[in-house]
């Protein structure tokens, strides 16, 4: 567990079902944000050590965000514990089977959608906190942060294009689902990665 800032927190656990491969680690990045009106998880993975987050979790509505279908993990699980209600991007939901969707984003959350694919991958950007938390598209490496365009991108270019648009934003952390997070210069980070992708 990583107390990134008073109020947001960045864990990794094993996924359960993993597999070797060298593209992608065992372990899952995962975040809990306290917006003061909500505890909200982001792709949460619980393996049955529930009292921390019971604990912070005591008389809070909480919600469960996902960065994309494939990251459903525990959040069945927390819907049925704390009685959260879950967001998704519209594709998203329609993969999935009905959960109690909440019908906006917590305070201070945005979602943003990359063009030139649409499978219902989304990041968040934590506003209050300047962070950015992705599904896969893009990846921490010992190198920094990494391009990972999805094998159901239609439109590359269009993709890149909409990945640059976070340029606008003021990143300082980029909380990734695999490899490193990166806790500082999340904008120069972003823009090296973007750099290194296009430059072969």
């Amino acid at each position: 567990m990583i107390e990134v800032s008073e109020r947001l927190s960045y864990w990794t656990a094993v996924h359960p079902s993993w597999k070797p491969n060298p593209e992608w680690p065992p372990e899952v990045g995962c975040v809990l944000y306290d917006n003061d009106d909500a505890l909200v998880l982001i792709d949460p993975l619980i393996r049955d050590e529930w009292a921390w987050l019971d604990e912070a979790a005591a008389g809070r509505p909480v919600g469960v965000l996902l960065t994309a279908p494939w990251h459903l993990r525990s959040a069945p699980e927390t819907v049925t514990r704390y009685r959260a209600g879950v967001w998704a991007a519209p594709t998203a939901r329609a993969l999935l089977d009905e959960l109690p969707w909440l019908d906006s984003l917590p305070e201070g959350v945005e979602a943003v959608s990359p063009r030139g694919v649409d499978e219902g991958q989304v990041a968040f950007y934590i506003h209050p906190e300047r962070a950015l938390v992705v599904a896969e598209f893009f990846a921490g490496t010992d190198e920094g942060l990494e391009v990972r365009p999805s094998p159901g991108t239609v439109d590359e270019r269009e993709f890149i294009d909409s990945l640059r648009e976070l340029e606008e934003l003021e990143i300082e952390r980029v909380l990734v689902a695999h490899g490193p997070p990166v806790l500082s210069g999340g904008s120069e980070a972003i823009a090296a990665a973007l750099r290194r992708f296009e430059s072969g």
